[in-house]
């Protein structure tokens, strides 16, 4: 992607990672849910260009998502996607694109939450290996005239009770949807959003008032320097925090407030 399209990515990146961290939404099923968008877009070519249209207003084609989705899926993916449609894109494929990998995405979410994102990716990439050592498996994975129940259950059989049931998921939607993409492509565009997945932080950042957008660029990049990977800032504001910002990633809290420091001073002049 490029230009507005990959602008678009960000912003719908964004809105699902805020979506997942700040409420206990089944991302799971918001996968399912976002895999059956993609494919009916990538199915309905009409629809998706009228979604697509720079002429026709955001607000506009959020209704017409409403309209047509309404009904089929949750309320949490009928918001991601009327958020999409708002944006500009430069290809209605690519809107299909963003949806799909937002798909993927709550599925390694959710594999996160249950703590085998790690597995999740040494999984995609050792299944890519076999793949491409295998061209028996290639060809039946990628067949055009097995039915897709046959490919799910030569799936199952080999990742079944073997993969956690992510791996399984994506894998599966992957050989279901390939959408012209070969499947070593896709197995190894999968394997790297997951790595993209697990090098990034969770940071919960309380402040006495509001951060400007500058005080948050600078803050991600120095905890993304101190730790090495992404930190994504989930912001909250507290008056009893008294000035400065304290900081939590997973266990490990950095309290920079002026109520912290004068707690410390206290017990200092206590002892």
């Amino acid at each position: 992607m490029n230009g507005a399209s990959r602008e678009a990515l960000l912003s719908a990146r964004e809105a699902l990672t805020a979506l997942t961290d700040s409420t206990p939404v089944d991302a799971a099923a918001l996968a399912d849910e976002l895999a059956a968008v993609t494919t009916l877009l990538d199915r309905e070519v009409s629809l998706r260009r009228v979604l697509t249209d720079p002429a026709q207003e955001g607000e506009r084609k959020a209704e017409l998502v409403r309209s047509v989705l309404g009904e089929q899926v949750s309320g949490e993916a009928v918001d991601l996607v009327s958020g999409l449609v708002r944006s500009r894109w430069s290809s209605p494929r690519d809107l299909v694109d963003a949806v799909e990998e937002l798909a993927d995405t709550a599925d390694l979410i959710a594999a996160e939450r249950d703590g085998s994102l790690d597995d999740v990716e040494d999984e995609l990439f050792r299944f890519s290996r076999t793949v491409s050592s295998s061209a028996e498996l290639r060809s039946a994975l990628a067949s055009r005239t097995a039915t897709a129940d046959a490919k799910r259950t030569l799936l199952h059989t080999l990742l079944g009770g073997k993969a956690r049931p992510a791996t399984e998921r994506l894998v599966t939607r992957l050989v279901g949807q390939s959408r012209g993409r070969s499947l070593e492509g896709g197995l190894d565009a999968l394997s790297k959003l997951a790595a993209e997945r697990r090098n990034r932080s969770v940071a919960v950042v309380t402040s006495a008032v509001p951060l400007s957008d500058r005080q948050r660029q600078r803050l991600g990049e120095a905890l993304a320097k101190m730790y090495g990977r992404r930190v994504h800032l989930n912001l909250d504001v507290d008056p009893e925090v008294v000035g400065g910002i304290t900081v939590r990633i997973g266990d490990e809290v950095i309290n920079g407030s002026v109520a912290d420091r004068i707690g410390e001073a206290k017990r200092r002049m206590a002892s």
